[in-house]
């Protein structure tokens, strides 16, 4: 079954333009954030030939939704992007290319695009915000949804544009956001720490998901699939999330085995439940 809307949350690879057209040329209805790996090696925009960024941005087209909306009025929903390339933490990332391209100077200016990109969203539409990394405030343990695992005593990597975003959002406007959907914070930890918390229902009752399951394509095996026992086969990860009348109904991680035309549903961990029920 083929799904309303799919997200991609960036990071196809260090500049893989062969990728990114792939999922341009998807035929079904998607929104798409690149991050800091899709700019990896271009500190900014060529004058000579147009660099594999520009050439990810021109084939993404409006689906690209850095600092802007794409509206999808036959599901009543609105997809509000974040910070293009962002690799999370205080500073900006690559910021001559988003100076180029959007202007962009300071977290401030980051997060006053962030905000009017909402603006104007039509009333009967919930907005989901999409980023490549969350926001500041949702912890700074090793193990938080946007904490540092990599450092001793972990931290904050959010990002506080889009973090500030949100709260003006909030304060200012009656714009509906029940989710905000990002990756970049890998689930499994450095160092051998354990996993990651992926979702985080937050005071403000935006639901926080982090879609970062790295790899999330591995190959099949006897012992990751039951079904999948060709060694051509792949068990690819997929986070989903059920929308039902205007409201964030369920969240599952779903592994699926693929072997030629055939897909099986292997596994499904319930991340979160309209009952208020979630687990990590």
């Amino acid at each position: 079954m083929q799904p309303d809307l799919v997200l991609f949350t960036g990071d196809f690879g260090n500049e893989n333009l062969e990728l990114v057209q792939d999922v341009a040329a998807l035929n079904f209805p998607k929104a798409v954030i690149l991050g800091n790996h899709d700019s990896w090696s271009t500190q900014q925009f060529s004058s000579k030939k147009k660099d594999r960024v520009q050439l990810q941005l021109e084939c993404l087209g409006q689906e690209h939704v850095g600092y802007k909306r794409l509206d999808f009025p036959l599901l009543k929903l609105s997809i509000v992007g974040g910070r293009p390339f962002s690799c999370g933490g205080q500073q900006i990332f690559r910021k001559r290319l988003l100076s180029a391209r959007y202007g962009i100077q300071d977290m401030e200016g980051s997060a006053k695009r962030i905000y009017e990109a909402a603006l104007g969203t039509p009333e009967d539409h919930l907005v989901i915000l999409l980023a490549h990394n969350g926001p500041t405030g949702l912890g700074s343990e090793l193990n938080d949804i946007c904490g540092k695992d990599w450092v001793f005593g972990g931290g904050d990597h959010g990002d506080p544009d889009l973090a500030q975003a949100i709260s003006h959002l909030k304060e200012t406007t009656n714009v509906s956001i029940p989710l905000l959907v990002f990756g970049h914070m890998h689930k499994e930890l450095a160092h051998g720490n354990g996993l990651r918390k992926m979702i985080v229902v937050g005071a403000d009752d935006i639901i926080y998901l982090n879609g970062a399951i790295v790899p999330r394509v591995k190959r099949s095996t006897n012992e990751t699939s039951l079904h999948a026992s060709n060694s051509d086969g792949t068990y690819r990860a997929f986070t989903l999330v059920e929308i039902l009348s205007g409201q964030v109904n369920k969240i599952s991680e779903s592994w699926v085995s693929v072997v030629g035309n055939e897909t099986t549903l292997e596994e499904e961990h319930i991340l979160f439940k309209s009952n208020g029920q979630s687990s990590c």
